[in-house]
């Protein structure tokens, strides 16, 4: 197995995750919280698309889906278009409450292309790039893509389980 065929069908894992968690589900379902101070399934995949579609956009050197697609302005939501998400505050989980199946979906596709069009073909070497030199050690390309695997994974189950809690209640 190559390096980019690993990478390939992490993503592709992600995105199945993505897809498991979110198609089908009602407004009610994606938009449900189980208090105010918790994140929906909507919040979820958003929030994994958007650190997604900034990590990879950021080591590929392109602009990200989310503005370069017009993502930004389909989901038409009050923050600023560099957010993706991290440390939000309860009224912004709230703002993804009319997000639809197919908005998320779609977005999060958008991304996921543009992700295997940069992994395809990576190398072994190409992994030990230092990407951000902000932290001790620097990080690698490949450290940075293994986080956003995981990250993102974690966050689709979240919105599984999530999904499941609201759909029982």
């Amino acid at each position: 197995m190559h390096t980019d065929d690993l990478l390939l069908g992490a993503f592709d894992n992600v995105r199945s995750a993505v897809h498991r968690a979110v198609d089908g589900a009602s407004g009610a379902t994606l938009a449900y919280r189980p208090d105010g101070e918790s994140n929906s399934v909507a919040w979820l995949v958003w929030h994994l698309a958007r650190v997604q579609d900034d990590h990879v956009a950021d080591v590929a050197g392109t602009e990200q889906a989310w503005t370069a697609e017009g993502w930004v302005g389909r989901f038409g939501l009050p923050f600023d278009a560099s957010e993706t998400g991290y440390g939000a505050e309860p009224d912004d989980v709230a703002a993804l409450g009319g997000a639809t199946a197919e908005l998320l979906t779609g977005y999060y596709d958008a991304v996921h292309r543009r992700t295997l069009d940069f992994v395809s073909g990576l190398s072994d070497d190409d992994l030990d790039r230092v990407v951000d030199t902000r932290w001790d050690p620097p990080v690698t390309l490949g450290v940075r893509l293994t986080s956003v695997i995981t990250d993102d994974l974690e966050h689709a189950g979240q919105a599984a389980y999530l999904r499941g809690v609201a759909e029982r209640r």
